[in-house]
């Protein structure tokens, strides 16, 4: 294999499963210290075509064709090999890294029995020389502590830590090719941020081949060098990363750059007049957890203290960790505190009981990250929606729920004909407007959106902002909306609290914090969102 010579060929690559064509047509090269993005929606067959390239696929009926030649000595053709051929590339030439290390990982084994396993078969080192690579392998991905980090357990670690242990064994054997599908959708920006970086400095330091899958063309504007845009299967365009960002051809490129959440926006205008709705001071929150030496007390929340005004968003940002999550558990009387006050308008929210507390629960809504498990899935979603009409007897026969619930779905942007579909019939974005729509079902004066637009396409995420902004100018809402990322929360949000290890350490007015913020950690976040222009 010379230099120049690509260490993965793809041409002409299509899916069909059944009668479907999946994908087609899909053509793409790349190289030694090359990485080509592949983007595009969910459901555009981002993933389809990685899994079929490299001999992955195992869906019943599916039938491949086209070449994937991964070069070597003697190239190998992977599109139609045998079970043997592939476990032999698999982890010794191709190193793979999914979106969720959660699910990804073996709970119930240490991190270097994970690591070690690929080292034991591919390159028969014996289980102490495996284990000192192990060691090696943490260190190098930037993990702390490597070697006690090596007796730890999968749930012992951040989500960062986990994708980081997913790195280091798909590095273990000094792959060819790294494939990255969605590594960092779940992760904390500060966290994406490092893990782009992390890849980066692996490829320089390897001369790795990378293709990274993603949904985010400003996260493929930091790790990409050519990109291929695929719509429904087909790639409507493949070109340089600088020509995609400046010269897009397709319409389809271009909604996908217009989507991306950026910083250069203002902040919503703040009514003056506008009345305190939500009065916090002094929230306090420790948990007892249990670990190997005994059980430990974590101090989620410390001392917080803010104001939300009527008809305005608050904007509550922060890594995973940092106690956002327990702020809405205690809001929502999930979780009780130890020590603090909250006052939505004069009720007081941590200490209602019996009736009290249940005309509480219809003032304050919650959307949560994941639809899908918010829903029933054995429930018709018009059921789901109409639940808290039932609940707080808003609605006092099965027709006036009806016509509520069809006025619900026409207010987010649902045909009424929706309501008699399952959850699992619904696209990510249409399951997350069911939820909006539940959530605005019993009127709540306070909507808390829990990283409500996380898990969601760019494009979809940017169609639910617009969908939140336009029902609170219509209907007077206020959000409390938290999220790890400043792009998306800037675009609803006329106040800032920025939280670390479960303090504030920062707030005031949007266009204060993003304009001229005061701490360090705010200015980290800040830096850790995309930029405009791709840098790879």
């Amino acid at each position: 294999m010379t230099p120049r010579s690509p260490v993965l060929s793809v041409a002409d690559l299509g899916v069909r499963i059944g009668s479907r064509t999946i994908v087609d047509g899909v053509s793409f090269e790349v190289f030694r210290e090359h990485t080509v993005g592949i983007v595009g929606e969910s459901g555009s067959g981002k993933t389809m075509t990685v899994l079929a390239a490299t001999g992955l696929l195992d869906a019943p009926g599916a039938k491949v064709s086209g070449s994937s030649v991964l070069a070597g000595d003697v190239p190998t053709e992977l599109v139609g090999a045998s079970p043997r051929l592939l476990r032999s590339v698999h982890g010794a030439r191709i190193g793979f890294v999914f979106q969720d290390p959660g699910t990804s990982l073996n709970p119930l084994l240490t991190l270097e029995r994970q690591i070690t396993e690929s080292l034991q078969t591919h390159r028969n080192l014996t289980r102490r020389a495996a284990t000192t690579r192990a060691a090696e392998l943490l260190e190098a991905v930037g993990l702390p502590d490597p070697q006690t980090r090596l007796h730890a357990y999968p749930h012992q670690l951040s989500g960062g830590q986990r994708q980081r242990v997913m790195i280091a064994i798909a590095l273990a054997c000094d792959p060819e090719l790294l494939v990255a599908d969605e590594p960092t959708t779940a992760l904390d920006v500060t966290t994406q941020a490092q893990i782009v970086e992390l890849v980066r400095r692996l490829q320089r330091d390897f001369g790795t081949a990378v293709v990274w899958i993603s949904h985010d063309l400003g996260v493929i504007g930091q790790v990409a060098d050519d990109v291929t845009v695929l719509r429904d299967g087909l790639p409507v365009e493949q070109a340089p990363i600088d020509a995609v960002f400046d010269h897009p051809r397709e319409q389809y490129t271009r909604d996908l750059l217009d989507a991306r959440p950026v910083l250069d926006t203002s902040a919503p205008v703040t009514d003056p007049s506008a009345e305190p709705l939500l009065e916090v001071a002094g929230l306090d929150v420790k948990f007892s957890v249990p670990t190997p030496v005994g059980r430990s007390q974590v101090h989620a929340v410390r001392d917080v203290s803010f104001t939300i005004r009527r008809a305005t968003t608050m904007g509550l940002v922060g890594e995973s960790g940092s106690g956002k999550s327990t702020i809405a558990a205690c809001l929502t009387g999930l979780v009780k505190p130890d020590r603090g006050v909250a006052t939505l308008g004069d009720v007081d929210v941590l200490g209602a009981k019996g009736r009290a507390a249940k005309s509480l629960r219809r003032r304050i809504g919650l959307v949560l990250q994941d639809p899908f498990s918010s829903l029933n899935p054995r429930s018709r979603v018009g059921i789901s929606v109409a639940e808290p009409l039932v609940v707080h007897r808003l609605a006092d026969s099965k027709k006036t729920r009806e016509e509520r619930v069809a006025e619900l779905f026409e207010l987010v942007g649902l045909p009424a004909s929706f309501a008699q579909r399952y959850p699992h019939e619904l696209s990510g974005g249409q399951r997350q407007r069911v939820s909006i729509a539940r959530a605005l079902a019993a009127e709540p004066d306070l909507l808390i959106l829990d990283e409500a637009t996380a898990s969601l396409d760019v494009s979809v995420q940017a169609r639910v902002l617009d969908l939140l902004a336009r029902l609170q100018r219509e209907l007077g809402l206020t959000y409390l909306l938290i999220g790890h990322d400043l792009a998306v929360i800037r675009q609803l949000s006329h106040d800032i609290l920025v939280m670390r290890h479960g303090a504030v350490v920062e707030k005031g007015p949007a266009d204060d914090v993003f304009s001229a913020p005061e701490q360090e950690y705010t200015r980290t976040l800040l830096a850790a969102v995309p930029p405009v222009r791709p840098r790879a």
